[in-house]
């Protein structure tokens, strides 16, 4: 009887496909990437923040797909992940490495995941518009093993005994790319775009497999865009898919990132201009500290013939970040820095003062467009060329914001 099964396993060693060395490599990365598009396109961008709309038979395909692969539901992942953008490295956030620690979040995300996601409040708060008929709530909500199960048989009878590597690779695709990178080094290493109010960074190039989803900071500033690339050079291998789907009629674009658009000349500030600008804040915030806070900071440096090159360079990923997520000694260097050179200090200042006014949400239209004016005329008075010039910027804002689509 031992001899009879010793002889089968011999005889299927490599399942009924039968694949050599370079089959098994492709069968690996075919699959971890139809994981990874499941999560960022169906997952993320369609059910969490509504971005694009997939054809009804993506929806139910990446279901089967994630369940499959990973035992999770679409509700506990939606709820975890918007749970995250609303408690963002404050206590709440499910896998902050702020709270928890970045080793921590790498190495448990997934855990930190399910011990989120086992909580009822957070589902009835954060899930809502998730599928809720019959498949999620009698098969993918409660039975999440028996996907994985499924999955193991298909792997040995498919790929024989080399499929138990493959359905390894296949299981920590997510908990490693997904709860470990992106939740972990994507809110500690990288680097920033956008002044965001938390710790969110981007990992392009050096993650750029995991469709898109390397581009943290990115999304975390405009988290219902479904494009995640916004700097020349970046590629969102996501929203290629997205677009390739959209030429197929398989995926509706509904929302992407707003561009600045600008009039001619400087114009005259109304509400409507306000609006702009609000809309394409994050891109003024960018371009605030590219055309004034660093060119101020470097004529600083070099009129007191200090190494302008090796300070900015130290200085410049500092300002890409919130005051409340610098450490001590940054933030004593940011202190010195001001004290030596009062422009400097000016116009930080002045930037904070800006990011004030957009988020007195309880103000009403009519103080928010005097106050504004009121700091459009304190910069023009400066004395300080590089702040008049982007008052002049702040007012060439075309009249309405363009449209967030594709």
């Amino acid at each position: 009887m031992l001899d009879t099964d010793v002889q089968f396993i011999f005889d299927n060693y490599y399942g009924l496909i039968g694949l050599g060395f370079w089959g098994y490599v492709g069968v690996v990365l075919l699959t971890m990437h139809i994981t990874l598009l499941g999560i960022t396109l169906y997952y993320h961008r369609d059910q969490a923040h509504r971005a694009i709309d997939l054809h009804p038979a993506l929806r139910h395909f990446f279901r089967l797909w994630l369940w499959i692969t990973t035992g999770a539901s679409t509700k506990e992942w939606v709820a975890v992940h918007r749970k995250h953008h609303a408690c963002c490295e404050t206590e709440g956030d499910p896998h902050s490495p702020k709270i928890f620690g970045l080793k921590e979040v790498l190495l448990r995300g997934a855990e930190l995941y399910r011990a989120e996601a086992a909580k009822a409040e957070t589902l009835e708060k954060y899930s809502k518009g998730t599928p809720d008929d019959w498949l999620e709530r009698r098969v993918y909500g409660r039975c999440p093993n028996a996907g994985i199960a499924l999955l193991a048989i298909l792997d040995l009878l498919l790929f024989g005994v080399p499929g138990i590597i493959l359905l390894a690779i296949q299981l920590i695709t997510m908990p490693l790319l997904a709860a470990g990178v992106i939740n972990g080094l994507g809110h500690a290493k990288g680097y920033r775009s956008f002044d965001t109010d938390d710790a969110s960074t981007n990992l392009w190039p050096f993650a750029v497999f995991i469709a898109g989803e390397e581009l943290h900071n990115n999304h975390h500033a405009f988290p219902s865009s479904a494009k995640f690339s916004v700097r020349r050079g970046e590629i969102d291998l996501g929203w290629l898919h997205v677009k390739l789907l959209a030429a197929l009629g398989l995926v509706k674009v509904r929302r992407v990132a707003p561009q600045p658009e600008l009039a001619g000349r400087p114009g005259t500030l109304d509400i409507k201009v306000l609006r702009s600008i609000i809309v394409n804040r994050m891109h003024v915030l960018r371009h605030y500290t590219q055309s004034v806070t660093l060119p101020v900071l470097r004529n600083e440096l070099e009129r007191v013939g200090e190494n302008a090159s090796a300070i900015l360079g130290r200085v410049r990923r500092l300002l890409s970040w919130h005051p409340s997520m610098l450490d001590a000694s940054s933030q004593k260097r940011l202190d010195d820095l001001m004290a030596r050179h009062p422009s400097f200090k000016t116009v930080l200042e002045f930037r904070n003062e800006l990011k004030e006014l957009w988020a007195g949400s309880h103000r009403s239209n009519e103080h928010l467009l005097s106050d504004f004016k009121e700091w459009c005329s304190r910069a023009e008075a400066s004395g300080i060329q590089k702040l008049q010039e982007f008052a002049l910027y702040l007012k060439s804002f075309a009249d309405t914001p363009q449209p967030a689509t594709a």
